[in-house]
């Protein structure tokens, strides 16, 4: 057991989440065990398994948390008072700010493949994407084909990809995606 901390030390769920996910960024799934993320915590493996009973579901935790960021993201900018050109203008770019604002979050979500894990990455994946392809079904001039949105999703996954490493944040390539996104929303509408 985890010898008594004062409360700023205490080992919480979102304690647990933070530590993993710089973990499992740093060295990858497999090579991440709950004894290596007690350790870095300081407490025994034990007082891990409290909270998650095994490494998947705590992988699979962190992802339906970095997704739901994202998701409200999506949410908070539908909401928004602009009209549906801006908001679909808006829904690209805070995307790839998202992604380049939280580089190791958006590489654990769409980059980190292991077959322990995938089917349940896919769940809060699969979801995330479904909001995004009916907001910008909803927000397009015209009526688009899947593929369409399909290609627009990719091309901005690819952005934040080459991008991923090379700036530190989303500042440092602003110019490069408004470019981008710009280009996508021409590619929707023709």
């Amino acid at each position: 057991m985890c010898p008594r901390k004062t409360t700023s030390q205490e080992l919480t769920r979102e304690r647990i989440l933070e530590k993993s996910r710089t973990q499992f960024v740093e060295k990858g799934f497999q090579q991440i065990s709950m004894r290596s993320i007690a350790k870095e915590l300081g407490c025994s493996h034990g007082a891990i398994y409290y909270h998650f009973k095994n490494k998947a579901e705590l992988f699979y935790a962190i992802v339906e948390e970095d997704f739901s960021k994202l998701n409200n993201r999506l949410e908070e900018t539908i909401q928004g008072p602009e009209n549906d050109s801006t908001k679909l203008y808006n829904i690209l770019i805070n995307f790839i700010e998202f992604g380049l604002n939280n580089q190791s979050q958006y590489e654990i979500m769409f980059m980190v493949r292991n077959t322990e894990v995938d089917s349940l990455s896919q769940v809060a994946a699969n979801h995330s994407y479904r909001i995004f392809a009916q907001t910008i079904q909803s927000l397009s001039k015209k009526k688009l084909e899947i593929i369409n949105v399909w290609s627009a999703f990719l091309a901005l996954h690819g952005f934040v990809s080459h991008y991923r490493g090379y700036v530190d944040n989303f500042d440092e390539a602003r110019l490069a995606a408004e470019s981008h996104v710009n280009f996508i929303i021409k590619g929707l509408n023709e």
